[in-house]
């Protein structure tokens, strides 16, 4: 199993191969557009972001995978900008140089839920968003973001309503019982095993295993089905590469399917 030292290196190789490889990208691999959605009763905006691909392109999920980049937003430069929650719709996992990455082909959108600074007053969202987009090369690029959500904005959105609907299934929703996790120590850190019945999804089954602190690096899962029983195991190492406290509430689970996912947080 890669450790995180080998695993940037490779991350490394793939991302500043270059000079040649930039020629090989063509110049509108990506287009970004805001879907400005509506403004909701409770005062918080429903919009997305549409990402457009070049044909045969893909890019990533959240957690990327071993040979993947994830994806960051800098919204420093809007105005009336309360909070903003990006929501990341059900993945495609794929095999890249050898090594699972989890992500999106040619499109995805991504919804959004934006708290304005004061109600009731428009939202104007400027910023960046940095993803990786790979063909036969992967390479890092930055998207701007520019849109106004006008507070009078009301109804509802078919693309962006789509993007809200199109969501990894809650623990009741895929009849799941309850997660327990088992947590040990090992040298560099702890390993995670996660264990929960949850009916058998279509096609062949991937889990990922996650913490909401970036700088922990998990390891690439492997998961295991006997009858409804599925068990998910990963190593989570930290910067200081030494066992550390870990909150049970804090572990996230998610288990991929062909166009299903089935997310839980927090153990029993």
């Amino acid at each position: 199993m890669l450790r995180p030292p080998f695993l940037f290196a490779l991350t490394a190789f793939a991302l500043f191969l270059p000079a040649t490889a930039e020629a090989e990208v063509p110049p509108n691999v990506a287009q970004i557009e805001v879907l400005h959605g509506w403004r909701h009763s409770d005062g918080t905006h429903r919009a997305a972001v549409s990402i457009r691909l070049a044909p045969g392109w893909k890019t990533y999920w959240r957690t990327p995978g071993a040979g993947g980049i994830p994806p960051m937003f800098n919204w420093s430069g809007s105005v009336n900008l309360g909070a903003l929650e990006v929501s990341f719709p059900v993945p495609e996992v794929f095999d890249q140089n050898g090594m699972r990455s989890i992500g999106y082909l040619d499109e995805v959108v991504l919804p959004i839920i934006v708290t304005p600074g004061a109600d009731g007053t428009d939202v104007e969202l400027r910023g960046e968003m940095e993803i990786g987009v790979c063909l036969e090369i992967c390479v890092p690029i930055t998207l701007d973001i520019a849109a106004l959500l006008p507070a009078d904005l009301t109804g509802t959105s078919q693309p962006v309503d789509r993007a809200f609907q199109d969501r990894p299934l809650t623990a009741s929703e895929a009849k799941a019982g309850g997660m327990t996790c088992e947590i040990e120590p090992i040298s560099d850190g702890l390993r995670v095993t996660a264990a929960l019945d949850l009916p058998r999804l279509a096609g062949e089954e991937v889990g990922v295993l996650e913490l909401p602190d970036p700088g922990i690096w998990i390891s690439e899962a492997e998961l295991e089905r006997v009858g409804s029983k599925v068990t998910v195991r990963a190593d989570m190492v930290p910067p200081q590469a030494q066992p550390f406290m870990l909150a049970r509430d804090d572990i996230k689970l998610t288990v991929i399917a062909d166009g299903v996912a089935v997310e839980i947080t927090g153990c029993d």
